[in-house]
């Protein structure tokens, strides 16, 4: 009888370990990827130093972007040439970028005042 109840208790310790473990299992990782991939409402400074509407093209000389971790630079990104069509050289600008692959594409950009 004793050896029924051993091998009782044994079986049930060993069902209820993995339930254990997975509420003791980090997963905070989880939500970071998430995070990451949410797209960021900031609005990055920049100035419009050239413009190639034929390829879909602005260089910006740019403030920090927080959202990227990009500090201030000039950089060609890509961008949609509806975008690009009302804007010049040496407009002051607003913006927000988002990268994608090995791009980093404008999603919004406006003059700023």
């Amino acid at each position: 009888m004793k050896t029924m109840l051993r091998h009782a208790l044994f079986v049930s310790a060993l069902a209820a370990a993995p339930l254990a473990w997975a509420q003791a299992t980090d997963h905070s990782h989880h939500a970071a990827s998430t995070a990451q991939a949410a797209p960021s409402s900031e609005m990055a400074e920049g100035e419009v130093r050239k413009i190639d509407p034929d390829t879909g093209k602005v260089t910006l000389k740019h403030g920090p972007i927080k959202s990227l971790d990009m500090p201030p630079m000039t950089m060609v990104f890509n961008a949609d040439k509806a975008l690009l069509a009302p804007l010049k050289v040496g407009d002051k600008v607003r913006f927000k970028v988002v990268h994608e692959g090995s791009k980093y594409v404008v999603t919004s950009i406006q003059p700023s005042h």
